[in-house]
C-alpha cells in the first residue's frame, strides 16, 4: 500500500464520518458530534500529511506538522494552514471530554447546539481542504 492509497483511504473514512454527523445532531447527541468531528479532522489532516509523503504520528493533533509543512501544500490550502491548525487543536482538546467526561463535566449535558454547529462546520472545512490536496 502506498502513501497515496492510504491518503485516499483516510479521506474516504473522514468523509463517511462527516456524513453521519447529521444523524447525531438529529438525535441531539451533541457530545458525539464533537467527538466524531475530531476524528474527521484528524483523519483528513493525516490524509494530507500522507499525500505530502509524511508519515503521520500516532497522536491526535497534527497541527504542528501541518504548519511546518505548509510549503508542500497547494497554495490555496497553505493559506489556510493556521485555521486548520486551530481547528485541530480545539477539537483535540475536546476529544476525551466529549467521550468520557469528567467528575465535573457530563458530556451529554455540556455541549450546546452552537458547539455542535462549530464542530460540524470546522470538520466540513477541513475535509474540503483535504479534497483540494487528495483526489478521491
Amino acid at each position: 500500500m502506498t502513501n497515496d492509497e492510504l491518503a485516499k483511504s483516510y479521506l474516504i473514512k473522514a468523509t463517511a464520518r462527516l456524513n453521519i454527523l447529521h444523524s447525531f445532531i438529529e438525535e441531539e447527541a451533541y457530545s458525539d458530534v464533537v467527538r466524531e468531528a475530531q476524528e474527521v479532522v484528524e483523519l483528513a489532516l493525516k490524509a494530507m500529511l500522507r499525500e505530502m509523503g509524511i508519515e503521520p504520528p500516532k497522536w491526535h493533533d497534527v497541527s504542528g506538522l501541518i504548519l511546518e509543512n505548509r510549503d508542500k501544500l497547494p497554495q490555496k490550502v497553505a493559506a489556510n494552514a493556521e485555521r486548520l491548525a486551530k481547528i485541530s487543536k480545539w477539537l483535540r482538546k475536546e476529544r476525551e471530554l466529549s467521550f468520557y467526561g469528567d467528575i465535573d463535566f457530563i458530556p451529554t449535558e455540556e455541549y450546546s447546539l452552537e458547539d455542535v454547529q462549530r464542530a460540524r462546520r470546522d470538520a466540513q472545512f477541513v475535509v474540503g481542504e483535504a479534497k483540494k490536496v487528495i483526489s478521491v
